[in-house]
């Protein structure tokens, strides 16, 4: 049963270097909407202001940015650090349950990502050389570390609560991942705590305290979100109807227009504006 698969086809997450080598000095990344960014830093030491937050980063280490948050890095102006920097754009932005579930930011020694050592090592082997492809070659690898990051976190128990949470509990995570992979079913309540093993008051109670929501909001927000990247697509409503659990485009739009504020048509028109 593989916890992340069936969310990163639905929602899968791109990257795009943008920087690799030394950065002296001061350095500020200012938030884009839409994107984050993925940090790694080689050699340091780095200090890492968020406005008034702020931490020192002594060893290598990953620092990655799931959306939109204005960050500022102070290096020895003379020394500088060895960083590769990466763009990363999670497919339905602010509303991918990926990007909800995750912190404004996550700081982890390269140490800790002991599985990803060979990917690390090629990444900076590419990054600090000058091969043909470089540039496709490091976006897809830092696409392959944001996925053990992710791994990381949940199976760390890093997160207390949200989606990561609900994916890194024993019997949560069997419910969430049949529901991922089959969000047009009409699952009830009985037959998602029959999946993780549990009575249906106690699978309920357990669901609304690690994940914050009902099953029943939680699975309704899930296919909404897919709704959303496949009209983005531009697929018709009828299509998407059924993708997604409802049994008509009237019953689509009105859950639609419930959760979203707005109709899927006039919703597809607003995004395609603000694209």
């Amino acid at each position: 049963m593989d916890r992340l698969n069936a969310l990163l086809q639905r929602f899968s997450a791109s990257a795009r270097m943008f920087h690799a080598g030394p950065l002296c000095g001061v350095t500020s990344i200012a938030a884009q909407p839409g994107l984050g960014q993925l940090h790694l830093i080689k050699r340091g030491p780095v200090r890492v202001d968020h406005g008034r937050r702020g931490l020192t980063i002594k060893e290598p280490s990953l620092l990655f940015y799931p959306g939109p948050l204005g960050h500022r890095f102070k290096t020895d102006a003379d020394t500088g650090a060895d960083m590769v920097c990466a763009q990363v754009e999670f497919n339905g932005g602010a509303i991918n349950p990926l990007v909800q579930a995750l912190p404004e930011f996550v700081v982890m020694p390269l140490a800790e990502l002991e599985d990803a050592s060979v990917v690390l090592d090629l990444l900076f082997r590419e990054a600090f050389g000058a091969q043909c492809g470089r540039q496709s070659v490091i976006d897809r690898l830092f696409e392959v570390v944001l996925i053990h990051v992710l791994r990381k976190l949940m199976q760390a128990g890093a997160m207390h609560d949200g989606l990561l949470a609900g994916m890194a509990h024993p019997q949560l995570h069997k419910a969430l991942v049949a529901a991922h992979e089959a969000p047009a079913k009409s699952w009830s309540l009985t037959e998602l705590a029959g999946i993780a093993g549990m009575s249906r008051s106690s699978f309920a109670a357990v669901f609304k305290q690690v994940v914050g929501s009902t099953p029943g909001d939680y699975l309704g927000a899930y296919r909404l979100c897919i709704a959303q990247g496949l009209l983005r697509r531009g697929l018709p409503l009828k299509h998407i109807a059924v993708d997604v659990g409802y049994g008509s485009t009237a019953a689509l739009s009105r859950a639609f227009k419930a959760g979203c504020g707005a109709s899927p048509r006039d919703w597809r028109n607003a995004d395609a504006a603000r694209a």
